[in-house]
């Protein structure tokens, strides 16, 4: 990768909906590159353009990390149904004794606590550890700072 597509992906990572027009005047690079670039990487590099949120705005008051380990039988049935579950935010595969991490975001704890209860009676959790998350100190910044990106290349 060369520093064209650094320089446009940290922008990328800082404001998604820039266009294109004040990306090229910020960086010097052509808007016909950009394009260009942004449609290869699009295909390949670039798995979503989303908006982050601030959920509590919202009214949903809980967000937890949830780590469970799950039976090896059931882990890729555990899976579809967690994938199907709407406060489930993200899931990840890890590892170091437990199988999955549940980003759950709820209106309130109780709701939390019933959708666990549901699911450990559903599926046989071997174990699970609870994270609540108090407040977002930092989020979504890696690759955002162009220069700190080019010192490390």
């Amino acid at each position: 990768m060369d520093k064209k597509d650094i320089k446009f992906l940290t922008h990328l990572r800082n404001n998604a909906r820039e266009t294109l027009t004040m990306i090229s005047k910020k960086t010097g690079i052509p808007i016909s590159t950009l394009y260009d670039r942004l449609k290869v990487h699009e295909q390949s590099l670039i798995t979503k353009h989303t908006a982050l949120i601030d959920f509590a705005k919202l009214g949903y008051l809980c967000r937890a990390h949830i780590a469970v380990k799950v039976t090896i039988d059931e882990r890729e049935v555990i899976k579809e149904y967690l994938m199907k579950q709407n406060c489930v935010n993200s899931l990840y595969k890890i590892n170091n004794g437990y199988d999955y991490l549940i980003e759950g975001v709820f209106v309130h704890v109780k709701e939390m606590e019933d959708f666990l209860e549901r699911f450990e009676q559903k599926f046989k959790v071997l174990e699970k550890n609870v994270h609540y998350i108090i407040e977002d100190v930092k989020r979504e910044s890696f690759m955002t700072d162009v220069n700190a990106v080019l010192s490390n290349v």
